[in-house]
């Protein structure tokens, strides 16, 4: 995984599995699942002690790791509410176990709020069904199990505000765990372990991928014609093609949905169709459809090659084949673009099936799902879509007067571990220094290093704002300045933004010197081009490279950018 994955410059990485019951198989799962999740990493998995699940969060806090995972039953809020309590299902202490209940959520919300300012925390709510103890007959819901229903429900809700805390999806768990296949009685009582093995193996793959969730992709492709509607454009005519229940064709109206969805998140969605160019424009001028025009960049529409589309859509946006999903009917339309891009994820959307149409959009929803949308998602594609075309019909202008006529303005800040520039640094690959990846307990501890910053960098022309697009890490040590962490977004090419961030750099620290803690990769092609320009063998070996303040004048460019500062040391 690339947004989480463990840094292997140590020799072991620590998860803590917190739980109330005897860990036993479930910790083997979650080993094995973090196992193949990093393979690269030696991970050692705390547990703690058995019937005290407040304690061991307690414990949690009082070490360092990399994350927790946290695995609540009802017995962890009452004893009696699991099936080991004895002469526990009497009827005249239910009142006194909602009381019980209510005030055990509220100390386990306060310790799981404490151990998340230290690291990322998993939390799985209670998957078995409570013991038969109310007097009413199994098909019958009463106010007690309706009150601990509540309580459950409300400590979710609050828990789930909480900065550091995610919630273990329990409709994903159900999808390969059904609740009739979980508890494994004989092994609670003589073990202290309630799960069966397939749902131990269910929850700690679900458990992990919460608190470790893989880096969402960028963008997708998606084809028109029985795809993004129902028929054949050609054929059927603008009037023809459909995406309502009215032409049994609703399915195509919930991937409109989808992408639309998550063309609002940031997410790029592109057209590649081998159609009629003014059809297609017709088509999606009409008053019904749910994916606007706007939400869409570019539109491949002609009848060449559907890869050669998906090249130019690659090119268009800038970012790698295997950063994009694409989606088409044909087989043979997705084998061609596949064998092209074999980076890229090509799906097909079975449009003769419903059923597989709503398992295929959770599928995008995985593959694109995030925590929280930035600003600098939302503006993603108003940017690539406003500075394409200007770019593209000044190519042939000298950079430097093009340049200096776009009214370009840098602010550069001070940041504290924010979500914005985490992501930046994890996902970003062609301009990066060295590829290191964080995890986000790492990342909140950078700041605690002697003489440490941290800044980002945001840009804006008159073709419109892209945000924050580059980070700087790194700390100072007498009068040298050491750089162990510099991306920049490749939405910022050509814009010499890399040399007004290296003056400012020098400016703001007042070292002599800058020290790159450098590394090539087989993705990092323009920073190694960028180092050229500075050092000979900067592109071909892993190195400190050594940048004085006076060799970096005798080569930087004239720069034309108004620069904002906000950086406070």
């Amino acid at each position: 995984r690339d947004l989480h994955s463990f840094p292997t410059r140590r020799s072991s990485d620590l998860v803590h599995l917190l739980c109330g019951c005897m860990p036993l198989h479930l910790e083997t799962f979650i080993h094995a699942h973090l196992a193949l999740g990093f393979a690269e990493a030696r991970i050692h998995l705390r547990t703690g002690l058995f019937g005290d699940l407040v304690g061991n969060i307690q414990r949690a806090r009082e070490s360092d790791g990399d994350g927790a995972i946290v695995v609540i039953e009802w017995s962890d809020l009452d004893p009696r509410l699991g099936f080991r309590a004895s002469a526990g299902w009497r009827i005249e202490t239910l009142d006194d176990i909602v009381a019980q209940v209510q005030e055990k959520s509220r100390r386990l919300e306060a310790n799981l709020l404490e151990l998340s300012k230290k690291m990322f925390v998993a939390v799985a709510a209670p998957g078995l069904e409570l013991p038969p103890m109310a007097y009413l007959p199994p098909s019958q819901t009463g106010n007690f199990e309706l009150s601990l229903n509540a309580i459950l429900a409300e400590f979710l809700h609050r828990t789930a505000r909480h900065d550091g805390i995610r919630l273990v999806s329990s409709a994903k768990l159900a999808m390969t765990s059904p609740h009739n296949a979980r508890h494994d009685v004989r092994m609670d009582l003589h073990a202290g372990f309630p799960y069966t093995l397939t749902h131990a193996d269910a929850l700690a793959e679900v458990s992990v991928q919460c608190l470790f969730p893989s880096p969402p992709k960028k963008g997708v492709i998606t084809d028109l014609d029985q795809t993004l509607w129902k028929g054949i454009l050609g054929d059927a005519g603008v009037d023809g093609i459909s995406w309502s229940l009215e032409g049994r064709s609703q399915a195509h109206a919930l991937y409109q949905q989808v992408l639309a969805s998550m063309a609002h998140s940031g997410v790029l969605v592109a057209i590649a169709s081998k159609n009629d160019p003014e059809l297609v424009a017709a088509a999606l001028q009409r008053a019904d459809i749910l994916l606007q025009p706007s939400q869409i960049f570019p539109m491949e529409v002609s009848w060449g090659v559907k890869s050669e589309a998906v090249g130019r859509i690659l090119e268009a946006w800038n970012i790698g084949a295997d950063s994009v999903v694409f989606v088409d009917d044909s087989p043979m339309e997705l084998a061609e673009v596949s064998e092209k891009y074999p980076a890229m994820e090509c799906l097909r959307f079975p449009s003769d099936d419903p059923t597989a149409i709503l398992a295929l959009l959770l599928q995008l929803r995985a593959r694109f799902g995030k925590s929280e949308v930035l600003e600098e998602d939302r503006l993603r594609l108003k940017s690539i879509r406003e500075s394409a075309a200007p770019w593209q019909e000044n190519a042939s202008e000298p950079a430097a007067d093009f340049l200096a006529r776009i009214e370009a303005k840098v602010t550069v800040e001070a940041a504290g571990p924010d979500q914005r520039a985490f992501e930046l640094v994890n996902k970003t690959n062609q301009f990066n220094l060295n590829g290191v990846r964080y995890t986000e307990t790492e990342w909140k501890s950078l700041s605690l290093r002697p003489g440490a910053f941290l800044a980002t960098v945001s840009y804006e022309d008159r073709f419109g704002p892209l945000g924050r697009i580059a980070v700087l890490g790194g700390y100072r040590k007498r009068d040298l300045c050491y750089v162990d962490i510099w991306v920049m977004s490749c939405r910022a090419f050509s814009r010499q933004i890399e040399f007004q961030s290296i003056r400012q750099l020098f400016h703001k620290t007042g070292a002599s010197e800058i020290r790159f803690r450098f590394k090539p990769t087989d993705r990092n092609g323009p920073l190694q081009t960028f180092f050229a320009r500075f050092f000979h063998n900067g592109s071909s070996a892993e190195s400190e490279l050594h940048l004085r303040s006076d060799d970096f004048e005798r080569v930087c460019p004239s720069l034309f950018h108004e620069v904002n500062d906000k950086w406070t040391m």
